[in-house]
């Protein structure tokens, strides 16, 4: 598997998510990881311009081979049974291109509660909507793709990228490097 494409926090939104499944299409993902938050907008986001999660569902059903996901604070059992993927594990770790990959939403597990991994790991999270890619003081790479629906900070809708072993962020607008 060369290259692996993480997104987070769709909220509902179907034209983000097309946007997204477009590059990831584009740029060669064989996997899509999904870092929570596909479906329902949350009591603290308004409702999204454009919100429709049956169709949401429905976009990410077909993709249901790809998708590696682990579930968000916004996830819910009725959101479970909308999805033809498992969605409710709140980690997973993925071992690929000679890295290990924690992957969580990051309302449990994040940037300053970490699980213990090893030197060199990489640990993804999304929730804060921020995009962040950075190495730690204890040698753990972390990367947050940021949000493809509900961007936060000023920084516009993006998603992250794992080509042949070279982390990326990218604009989910053309797929663009995103400069930090």
């Amino acid at each position: 598997m060369d290259t692996i494409a993480f997104f987070s926090d769709v909220h509902g939104v179907p034209a983000t998510l097309e946007k997204f499944l477009h590059q990831a299409d584009r740029l060669g993902a064989e996997l899509l990881v999904l870092l929570g938050d596909a479906l329902y907008h949350g009591p603290r986001n308004g409702v999204p311009h454009e919100y429709d999660p049956k169709k949401v569902a429905a976009l990410l059903n077909g993709q249901a081979s790809r998708i590696l996901a682990v579930r968000g604070n916004c996830d819910s059992d009725v959101d479970q049974m909308m999805l033809d993927f498992p969605i409710m594990a709140e980690y997973s770790q993925l071992v690929a291109q000679d890295r290990r990959f924690f992957l969580t939403h990051g309302h449990l597990y994040h940037r300053d509660y970490l699980p213990p991994l090893p030197k060199g790991a990489v640990f993804v999270q999304g929730h804060t909507h921020l995009p962040a890619l950075q190495e730690l003081p204890n040698g753990i790479l972390f990367l947050n793709p940021g949000s493809i629906s509900l961007p936060k900070g000023g920084f516009p809708p993006s998603f992250a990228l794992c080509q042949k072993g070279n982390l990326s962020l990218r604009s989910l607008e053309d797929g663009s490097p995103l400069a930090l």
